[in-house]
């Protein structure tokens, strides 16, 4: 694999700058920037308002996406595993809510064996703003279920909060100055093989152009919380490449911003953010809570029941619309919007 430290040492500097200029505090755990790399400019002046966000999207049409994505479900066996039809229709219904707004949309396909040892064909769906294809912002989240469910929050929910990012962009005529690629990706609940195949896929130049990645991996779990990676790993521990604290730091303001607790995951390597953490990438993203229990105090922050897990069908034929907290999932969403405008708009000189 390339070496990439000159990009990643150029990623930490602009993005410091977005702290420094907009009177955030810095981490502690931050990496000096090469002094090569001094000409960055402009890095806070994106304008982003994470209320003005979190207004235009408590009004969003987000569930409308989870609707539809059970309907498919429903008509196609129960699921929307990949190289199922179920899966081939929820790619053409997010392909044609792209296209309607103006998108580009590409299919990159790949194959792999299951579990079951079983030859599966499948694809992610890509599609990208304007802006500099030398600092992509690549937001994205899994587009398959499980085989025994629908999968309405995992990873519906996390599917309805890109494509509702991706058209709040273009709704309002954002021209970004850095390019977002939104990746909706296939084949993870089978062992994250979209996103694998996506960073494998990448050339050298093509890999030192992604800036950061953005995940986002059950966005509205019915007994939910609201998690952030904890990006240097101060907290939970396993922290990300250099850069990854200030996506933390990014999300966290946009909670705070908007009045709504959060707290941290650990970037255990679970879900679609693994490829580009393993190449040397910026990562950070978002989630609600999966199986496991939830605690006194995040029940006290939080509502919902301690000692029920946030999301009891999890991997279960019961996670279905009726599973979705759709007011967590708004938050969710608006955060994602939130960071990925915001870093569109971080940039460097040439």
């Amino acid at each position: 694999m390339a070496d990439t430290g000159g990009r990643r040492a150029a990623v930490t500097l602009a993005l410091l700058l977005v702290f420094v200029l907009t009177g955030c505090s810095v981490p502690s755990s931050a990496f000096s920037p090469d002094p090569r790399l001094s000409e960055v400019v402009d890095a806070g002046s994106s304008g982003i308002d994470a209320r003005m966000v979190s207004d235009a999207f408590s009004t969003r049409d987000v569930l409308g996406h989870l609707d539809a994505l059970q309907r498919i479900a429903d008509a196609n066996g129960g699921n929307r595993a990949a190289g199922t039809s179920g899966y081939e229709e929820s790619a053409r219904y997010v392909e044609e809510q792209l296209r309607a707004a103006g998108y580009d949309t590409v299919r990159q396909s790949f194959s792999y064996r299951d579990h079951r040892d079983a030859r599966v064909e499948t694809f992610t769906v890509l599609a990208d703003t304007g802006g500099n294809a030398l600092n992509t912002v690549v937001v994205g989240g899994h587009l398959d279920s499980v085989r025994r469910g629908p999968g309405i929050n995992d990873n519906g929910s996390g599917v309805a909060a890109l494509l509702e990012t991706a058209l709040w962009f273009a709704e309002d005529g954002m021209e970004p100055t850095n390019r977002v690629r939104f990746a909706f990706w296939g084949g993870e609940e089978d062992g994250l093989h979209g996103s694998e195949h996506y960073v494998e896929e990448l050339s050298t130049s093509e890999l030192d152009g992604v800036m950061l990645n953005l995940n986002v991996d059950m966005a509205a779990s019915p007994n939910g919380a609201r998690f952030v990676h904890d990006g240097d790993g101060s907290v939970v521990g396993r922290g990300g490449p250099a850069g990854s604290e200030i996506i933390e730091e990014t999300f966290l303001r946009y909670f705070d911003q908007s009045g709504l607790p959060a707290e941290f995951t650990p970037l255990d390597g679970e879900s679609d953010y693994a490829a580009f953490a393993d190449a040397g990438i910026p990562v950070g993203g978002l989630f609600t809570g999966d199986d496991e229990a939830k605690t006194v105090d995040q029940a006290k922050h939080y509502g919902g029941t301690a000692g029920r897990a946030f999301d009891s069908c999890y991997h279960e034929s019961c996670d279905t619309i009726e599973n979705v907290d759709s007011e967590l999932l708004r938050d969710m969403a608006g955060a994602l919007a939130f960071a990925t405008a915001t870093f569109a708009e971080v940039h460097r000189s040439e």
